[in-house]
This record gives C-alpha cells, structure tokens and sequence, in this order.
C-alpha cells in the first residue's frame, strides 16, 4: 500500500505464515527484544504451526522490524498487510506462546502442507459482479469470524452462523454441506488466517468447490474497496473498527462487557465510555428477569 502524502503517524501491521516453528520458546526472547529495542506494541503469537501477529510503530520502526523478520529463512516471505493510524492503537507488547496460531482444535490440519484454492479480491469482486464464479456456479460467501465481528460488517449476502467462536465452525459447516457443496464457497476472515484454515477443514471433509479470501476482508479494502460489502471490519485494536478505505471509525468497544458499541448507541445515557453502554444494561436487565 502507497501511504497518502498526508499520512498519519503509525503504521499497523498484520501477518501470519503457517510454518513447522519448533523452536518457539527458544526466539520468543529474540522477538521480545527486537520489538522492545524498536518500540513496537501489540501481540505476536508464536506457536508449532506458525506465527501470527499484529503490531503497530513508526514507518522505520515496522520496516525494522520486517528486515529482522526475514532474516529467519522460515519467515523471509512473510508479506504485512499495512494500514494506519494517527494514534498507537495498541497498549502493551505481547509475545505469546501458543499452541495454534488461531485456535481450532483440528489437528490433522496442517496448513504448510498445502493450502486451500485461494481466490484474489480483484477476482472474487468480478465474480460478485457477475454473479458466479469462471465455471458458472453460484458464489456463496461464508463468514467465519464471530457473530459480534459480523455485525459490525460484511459482504453481503453472506452465510453468517453466528458462531461465538472458531471452534465452533466445524461443526456448523458439516451440518451445512448439503447446502453448500454444488456452489462455490469462499471463506472470508479479517486478514486470512481463520479463513485458510476454515477452507482447508471443508476440503478435508469433502466440499468440493471451496476458497478462500486470499488476505482476507482487508486485503480486500485494500484492493477493491467496498463494492459488495456493507458496514466496517472489525480489528482487535483501540481503532474497533476499519472502513473500506482502512481508516478508523467512530466505532467503540465496551471496555466493561466487550460489546460493539456503535455511533448511535453511543448516544444512548447508558454508555459511559470505560464504564458502560447498553448491552450492559441490557445484560442486568436479562439477568434481573432470570
């Protein structure tokens, strides 16, 4: 991404490779100190099956830290999804070791082994133009982000479980395939890790026609812009939320119930920000009534 010649002051980075990485609690000391000594904040996560990490800093801070990155022959092509902030979005730094990368309970999913069909943004936006894929079937969106991420946006028309989290979504795709499995799905995510593992579980128990969103909903931003998708992405930093053209929004996050809390709730006397909004009354009034 070219950043505006108006450019704000942070650039925030995320990026993920599915690698054999078993010598992870041996480099989180590495990556601890090259973030530290660069002054970067956010999380990075560091488990046997790969990487995954969102971090924001200076334009020489991010580049130093890519440049140290790729020095790891495992990592050397690990591209970042870029986008950017006029504030630090993020709090702390977090070097984590895990035991996946985005939590799903699959182990027979090995995603270095060879990865589900991609399809790039240009592609899938001439295929939501036109209403069908290269071979004429029908193109089915199917998120696998929460359901409190997809109310803060989407492509339309998607298949939304409403799922409260990933562990959940193979389950929820096996009792679908009949539906699905004579059209072309296309998994979607923020940036491509849940949805690369979602499609290669559903090539694995046998969907035949199936994708995913190459670099996920803001590769797509990035690329395409809006055009199909309606609402904001949903990002796990202070921004909340992203707008096609990858700036922040005036979208919030309870930091009392985590709720997403938008514009016009905001106006509401129950939101008090760092305090409460109104999904936290509605929850004493819930549990008041039980």
């Amino acid at each position: 991404m070219i950043m505006p010649s108006s450019a704000p002051l942070y650039v925030n980075i995320s990026a993920y490779k599915f690698i054999t990485f078993n010598n992870t609690a041996e480099k989180r000391p590495e990556f601890l100190a090259i973030c530290q000594k660069l002054n970067l904040k956010g999380t990075i996560l560091l488990t046997p099956e790969g990487i995954n990490l969102f971090l924001a800093g200076l334009r020489h801070e991010i580049d130093g830290f890519m440049d140290w990155l790729h020095t790891d022959p495992r990592f050397s092509d690990v591209k970042a999804k870029e986008s950017f902030s006029d504030n630090q979005p993020f709090t702390k730094l977090l070097v984590k070791l895990k035991a996946e990368t985005i939590t799903m309970r699959m182990p027979l999913i090995r995603p270095e082994d060879g990865r589900a069909p991609c399809v790039a943004p240009r592609t899938l936006k001439r295929w939501l133009d036109q209403g069908h894929d290269d071979e004429g079937r029908p193109v089915v969106m199917v998120d696998t982000r929460n359901a409190f991420e997809v109310d803060v946006g989407s492509f339309d028309g998607t298949v939304d479980f409403r799922i409260k989290k990933f562990t959940e979504f193979p389950e929820v795709i096996a009792a679908h395939k009949q539906a699905l499995n004579d059209k072309t799905v296309v998994t979607f995510c923020t940036g491509g890790i849940r949805c690369e593992k979602a499609a290669i579980h559903m090539k694995n128990v046998g969907y035949d026609h199936v994708y995913q969103l190459e670099g996920g909903i803001l590769k797509y931003f990035e690329e395409v812009g809006g055009d199909h998708y309606h609402g904001d992405c949903f990002v796990f930093d202070y921004r909340t939320a992203l707008n096609p053209k990858l700036e922040a929004t005036d979208t919030e996050q309870c930091y009392a119930c985590r709720a997403v809390v938008t514009p016009r709730e905001q106006l509401s006397p129950f939101y008090i920000p760092g305090k409460s909004c109104p999904h936290c009354q509605k929850m004493c009034r819930d549990i008041v009534a039980t």
